[in-house]
């Protein structure tokens, strides 16, 4: 299966997509192309410095989504992608988009959805007064991280957290989560169900997925 990436900052799942693939652990998924709407993205010398195509399509040179979007899937057309993961991408996509990757295109979150969705989901976690959160990778439907989920990792709250630390510890379970979910979907061991999601056992990184 080939994946296209998009993004549009730094690139620390994208990093761990591609330490998960230079160990063998993302087969028979391959990153295909990375694709930034943000110029300069740190995550586009990433994608460079591994060999994968790295391509900008900033969304502020069209005239409007519907624009932007088309460029976006003829540059993954070019590339022959599969499928998509949002690696870090700041842009929702319409369902126009999503209807060409049904059921293959997945993001992730750093919430236990659908609890604490949008943004700042650490600081919403602490204003609330939560004790776990945690991290999200499900499949993008037309809502705001309202699409079925594929796997969750918890992640206590400590009493020390701010925002920041928590995030971070987030991102530890989630650089481990995301791979093994792209590797699983590759491998044909997620199916759906309506809203219900299963992924069979067995492949590199399964035990993250329970």
């Amino acid at each position: 299966m080939k994946v296209g990436v998009l993004v549009s900052g730094r690139g620390t799942n994208l990093g761990a997509l591609l330490a998960a693939e230079a160990a063998g652990a993302l087969a028979p998924a391959t990153i295909a192309v990375v694709i930034s709407n943000r110029p300069g993205a740190l995550a586009l010398d990433r994608a460079a410095a591994a060999g994968k195509p790295a391509v900008t399509i900033d969304h502020k040179a069209f005239a409007d989504r519907a624009a932007f979007e088309r460029a976006l899937l003829a540059e993954l057309a070019r590339h022959e992608v599969e499928a998509v993961v949002l690696a870090g991408f700041m842009r929702v996509l319409t369902t126009t988009f999503i209807e060409r990757f049904p059921l293959r295109i997945v993001n992730t979150h750093p919430a236990l959805l659908p609890a604490f969705p949008g943004v700042d989901a650490p600081a919403q976690a602490l204003a609330h007064g939560a004790k776990v959160t945690g991290v999200t990778v499900h499949f993008v439907d037309g809502g705001v991280d309202t699409g079925p989920i594929i796997a969750q990792r918890a992640v206590p709250i400590l009493a020390a957290d701010d925002a920041a630390a928590l995030h971070h510890r987030i991102q530890v379970e989630e650089h481990r989560l995301l791979p093994a979910v792209v590797q699983a979907l590759a491998a044909g061991r997620v199916a759906v169900a309506g809203r219900v999601v299963t992924v069979a056992p067995g492949g590199p990184g399964a035990d993250q997925l329970v």
